[in-house]
């Protein structure tokens, strides 16, 4: 007969309560996101010739939004209708037997 006694039991609780589990992410808190935008710049590791084409690149670019020309659209809904309009098409009873059988279906 095997007997165990219940003060093995009891220290093996109060050991696993003495442990408290602390989580390994460290939340930095809330975040403060700036009121005005950050104006564009290169990354401070880009190559000099990229920086100094970007810089050309974002003086001439203004921050406003440019008239549309040449068929472009400010909204998606505006485009033409095959553009945005999801393609849902009816499956025929011969694809979804395919599906289903893993293509064997297609060999007769």
């Amino acid at each position: 007969m095997f007997v165990t006694s219940s003060r093995s039991m009891f220290t093996t609780s109060v050991r696993g309560m003495a442990r408290v589990h602390q989580p390994l992410i460290k939340f930095v808190g809330k975040r403060q996101w700036p009121s005005t935008t950050e104006p564009p710049h290169p990354h401070p590791f880009a190559p000099k010739e990229y920086a100094k084409a970007f810089s050309q690149e974002a003086s001439g670019a203004s921050s406003t939004p440019k008239s549309s020309k040449g068929g472009a659209v400010a909204e998606f809904w505006e485009a033409p209708e095959r553009f945005w309009r999801p393609r849902i098409r009816e499956l025929q009873d011969w694809e979804i037997e395919a599906i289903t059988s893993g293509g064997a279906s297609l060999r007769k």
